[in-house]
C-alpha cells in the first residue's frame, strides 16, 4: 500500500530536522587528549627529589648511586631492564640491611597527586565522553602500573603510551610518531598536555597540538579557549 501524503510530509520533515541538529552541533575540537603524568596528574615517582628522599631514609651516598642511576634509568624505563636488575646495578651490588622490597615500596610511597594539578580535568573529560583520553608519559613499567592502579588512572584512559610499552622516550620523536601511527589520527586532531618544553616541544614538532601544564587554572583557562571545556 502507498504510505499517504501527509505521513511522508511528516517523515520528511522529521529527517531535515535530525539533518539540522546533526549540522548545529558542535563538533569536538579533539580526537584524543593525552596526558603526561608525573608533573602533571601525580608528582613524579623517581625524579631527582623523589630519589634523594628514598636515599636519605637508607642512609646511602647519594652522589654514587645518582652516578649509577644516570647509566640504567634510561634501559629501565624503556623495560629493556626489569626493576630487580636496575635495583641489583644502582643499590644491591653489595649487602644491604634492607630488602629489595622494602627500598620499592618507599619508592612507590614518593607517588601523590600533583599539588595544583590536572586530575579532576582529567575526571571531568572522561565523564564528559567526548574522545579518547590516554597517557604520553616516561615511567618504568613497575612504577607505572602501581600508579595506574593505585591513582584510578585505568579506568580514566583508554590507551596507554608509556616509554616502558613503546621503548621509546620523550622527548625523542620517534614516540610521538608511534603514539600517531597507534592512534590512527591526524596530529591536529590530538592534544598533548605536558609540564616540561621539551616534551611539548616534540609534539609540536609532529604538527599535535600541545600545551605546557602550569597549573589546573592556567590549563583551564587554555582548555576553554580551546572548546574543550
Amino acid at each position: 500500500m502507498k504510505r499517504s501524503t501527509s505521513a511522508e510530509t511528516r517523515l520528511s520533515r522529521h529527517n531535515q530536522a535530525r539533518r539540522e541538529s546533526a549540522l548545529e552541533a558542535p563538533i569536538f575540537p579533539f580526537d584524543v587528549i593525552l596526558f603526561d603524568v608525573g608533573g602533571v596528574l601525580l608528582t613524579n615517582c623517581w625524579d631527582q627529589r623523589e630519589r634523594a628522599a628514598v636515599i636519605e631514609h637508607f642512609q646511602l651516598d647519594l652522589a654514587a648511586f645518582e652516578a649509577l642511576h644516570i647509566d640504567y634509568y634510561d634501559a629501565w624505563e624503556r623495560a629493556s631492564i626489569s626493576l630487580t636488575e636496575y635495583l641489583d646495578a644502582t643499590i644491591f651490588y653489595e649487602p644491604r640491611s634492607f630488602s629489595r622490597d622494602e627500598f620499592f615500596a618507599l619508592m612507590l610511597t614518593q607517588s601523590k597527586p600533583q599539588p595544583d594539578g590536572a586530575l579532576g580535568i582529567l575526571k571531568e573529560l572522561a565523564a564528559s565522553n567526548q574522545c579518547l583520553l590516554g597517557a604520553l608519559n616516561n615511567e618504568a613499567r613497575e612504577t607505572n602500573k602501581y600508579r595506574f592502579d593505585h591513582f584510578g588512572l585505568r579506568e580514566l584512559f583508554k590507551v596507554a603510551l608509556s616509554s616502558c610499552y613503546l621503548g621509546l622516550r620523550k622527548p625523542e620523536p620517534a614516540i610521538y610518531w608511534r603514539a600517531l601511527d597507534i592512534l590512527g589520527r591526524p596530529a591536529e586532531r590530538v592534544l598533548f598536555i605536558d609540564d616540561r618544553p621539551e616534551n611539548v616541544a616534540g609534539a609540536v614538532a609532529t604538527r599535535m597540538n600541545a600545551i605546557r601544564f602550569e597549573g589546573v587554572e592556567a590549563l583551564r583557562r587554555e582548555l576553554a579557549s580551546l572548546g574543550v571545556i
